[in-house]
C-alpha cells in the first residue's frame, strides 16, 4: 500500500494534548502515520475567491499532511447548507417530510465535489489509496474517475441508506447512484444499510450481481459491504474512570445525591428522537408517582447547523417541551430535567456516563450512534448502568443486551426507563459485560484496518451466470 489519502468534509484541528480526540480521528491518523498520507477537506470557513481553484492551506505532522480550503459564501450555501444538509441529510434518515429539494442546491453540491476533485487531483501520486467519508462527498470519486485517476478508491457512508422507495424521492437519484460506481469498495454502517443500498442499485438496473458483495455496472467492478465503526474502547474507559474525580463531576454527583440519574447526549438535530425521549420520561413520571424527585434526567444537546430553519425551530421546541415538564413536575429541591444547550468536553462526559445509572439513546434513525458504545465503555465494571437503546440505531445489531426499545412508543421507553433505573446489580453487571466485550474487540482500529484490508484486496472473480443464480437463491 502506498500513502493514504483521506478525504472528508471537514479535517481535525492540530492535536491538543489536553483534550480527548474523537475515536474516528484517532483511528484515521493512526492508520496514515503507518502509511504516511494526506487527509483533504473543508476549513469550516468562508472566503470569496476569484475564478480557479482555492487557496490549500497545509500543515504538517510528522508523515501526515493535512490541507484544507475555503468555500464561497454561495458554496457553503448550496453544497453544505443545502444539498447536503436540506436534501441528503433528511432523505437518508427516512424523513421525506424535510426534504428541500433545490435544483441550484443540486447543482451547488456537484460543483464543489468537482472543486474537491481538481484539488485532490494534483496532489495524487499514483500508488495512493484514496478513503473518501460520508454523504457530503459521494460524487468525488466519479469527479476524480473523470480526471483520469485510477487510484483505489473507497467510500464509507456514516449515516444510514433507505429503502428504494425512500431514496427514489430524490430527483437525481441515478446520478448519485452512478457516482458510487466509481470506487473499488462502499461501506455502510450495517448490513440492512447496505442491502438497501444494493437494492437501489438492482432497482434502478445499474448493477448485476457479480460476485459474494460483488458487483458490476458497465465495465467496473466494486464491492458492497457493511463494516460497524467502533471507539478507541480502552482509551475511553480509561479516561472515564480517571473523570470520575475530576471536579466538575464531582459536584454533578453531588447535586444529583441518592438520586438515580438518567443521561442523554445528543447533537441537536431531528434524528436523534429527543423530543420523543422527553415524553417518555414525563410518562415515566406520570405512571410512576412514588419515582418524582428521585430521578434526575440530564439531557446535553449542542446546537447544530443553527443557520438551517428547520434546526432552529427544533431547538425552541425542545426547550419548550423542557420547560412545560419542569414547570408541571419541579418542586422546591428537584427539577427533574436539566437541559443543557451546549458542548460540553468529551472527558467530563465520559465522566457523566460513568455516574449514570441509565444512558438513555434513542435516535429515530442513526448509522451506528457511537453514545451508545462510549456509554458502555466508561462504565465501572462492578458496579455498571444500563444502556437504553433504539432499535433504529445501527448500534442495536451489535449491543443486543441493552434495553431495546421502539422510540415512537412512549409507553415503552417509559418502561425501559423503570427497568433500567431498578434492574438488579448482577442483571446489570452480566448485560453490561456482554457489550462490552464486543465493543472492546470490535473497536475503531479494527474498523479502520478492515477497511483497508478490504479495498487492497484484488477484487473478486467475476461468476458466470449460473453461479451467480445459485449465489441469489443461496443468500
Amino acid at each position: 500500500m502506498g500513502r493514504l489519502v483521506v478525504v472528508s468534509n471537514r479535517v481535525p484541528p492540530p492535536v491538543d494534548k489536553g483534550a480527548t480526540a474523537g475515536g474516528l480521528a484517532v483511528a484515521l491518523r493512526a492508520a496514515l502515520e503507518e502509511h504516511g498520507g494526506l487527509w483533504l477537506g473543508w476549513s469550516g470557513d468562508t472566503a470569496e475567491r476569484s475564478d480557479g481553484l482555492p487557496e490549500v492551506r497545509t500543515r504538517t505532522e510528522g508523515n501526515i499532511s493535512f490541507s484544507v480550503l475555503d468555500l464561497s459564501q454561495r458554496d457553503q450555501e448550496e453544497y453544505y447548507q443545502g444539498f447536503a444538509n436540506r436534501a441528503l441529510w433528511p432523505l437518508l434518515h427516512y424523513r421525506l417530510d424535510l426534504v428541500d429539494f433545490d435544483r441550484r442546491d443540486t447543482s451547488g453540491f456537484f460543483r464543489v465535489n468537482a472543486m474537491f476533485a481538481a484539488v485532490l487531483a494534483e496532489r495524487l501520486e499514483p500508488d495512493d489509496v484514496i478513503w473518501v467519508h460520508d454523504y457530503h462527498l459521494i460524487p468525488l470519486g466519479d469527479e476524480l474517475r473523470a480526471r483520469g485517476i485510477r487510484n483505489r478508491m473507497g467510500f464509507f457512508l456514516h449515516i444510514p441508506w433507505p429503502p428504494p422507495d425512500v431514496f427514489f424521492a430524490m430527483p437525481c437519484y441515478r446520478r448519485l447512484l452512478e457516482a458510487f460506481t466509481a470506487y473499488d469498495l462502499i461501506g455502510f454502517q450495517i448490513d440492512h444499510d447496505a442491502e438497501n443500498f444494493i437494492a437501489c442499485l438492482q432497482r434502478a438496473g445499474m448493477c448485476r450481481q457479480a460476485g459474494p458483495e460483488t458487483f458490476m455496472a458497465g465495465d467496473r467492478t466494486f464491492r458492497v459491504g457493511a463494516f460497524p465503526i467502533g471507539i478507541d474502547t480502552r482509551a475511553f474507559a480509561e479516561t472515564a474512570r480517571r473523570a470520575a474525580g475530576s471536579p466538575l463531576v464531582r459536584r454533578m454527583a453531588e447535586s444529583v445525591g441518592e438520586r438515580a440519574l438518567v443521561v442523554g447526549v445528543d447533537r441537536l438535530d431531528y434524528s436523534k428522537g429527543i423530543d420523543q425521549r422527553m415524553l417518555a420520561y414525563e410518562r415515566f413520571l406520570r405512571s410512576r408517582a412514588e419515582m418524582r424527585g428521585r430521578v434526575v434526567y440530564l439531557q446535553v444537546t449542542p446546537k447544530s447547523r443553527s443557520e438551517v430553519p428547520e434546526y432552529a425551530m427544533m431547538q425552541r421546541e425542545i426547550a419548550e417541551t423542557a420547560g412545560r415538564i419542569n414547570g408541571g413536575y419541579s418542586d422546591l429541591d428537584w427539577t427533574p430535567i436539566r437541559y443543557l444547550n451546549r458542548t460540553i468536553k468529551h472527558a467530563t462526559l465520559a465522566g457523566l456516563y460513568r455516574m449514570a445509572d441509565v444512558g438513555l439513546v434513542t435516535p429515530l434513525r442513526d448509522g451506528m450512534n457511537l453514545v451508545a458504545k462510549e456509554y458502555v465503555a466508561a462504565q465501572d465494571p462492578e458496579d455498571p448502568g444500563v444502556l437504553v437503546l433504539s432499535r433504529f440505531a445501527g448500534a442495536a445489531r451489535h449491543l443486543s443486551s441493552a434495553l431495546v426499545v421502539n422510540p415512537y412508543d412512549i409507553d415503552a421507553t417509559a418502561a425501559a426507563i423503570a427497568e433500567g433505573v431498578a434492574m438488579p446489580r448482577a442483571e446489570r453487571v452480566a448485560r453490561w459485560r456482554e457489550m462490552y466485550d464486543h465493543i472492546e474487540r470490535n473497536d475503531v482500529h479494527r474498523w479502520c484496518a478492515d477497511f483497508l484490508k478490504a479495498l487492497q484486496a484484488p477484487s473478486a472473480p467475476v461468476l458466470a451466470a449460473d453461479d451467480v443464480a445459485v449465489l441469489k437463491k443461496a443468500s
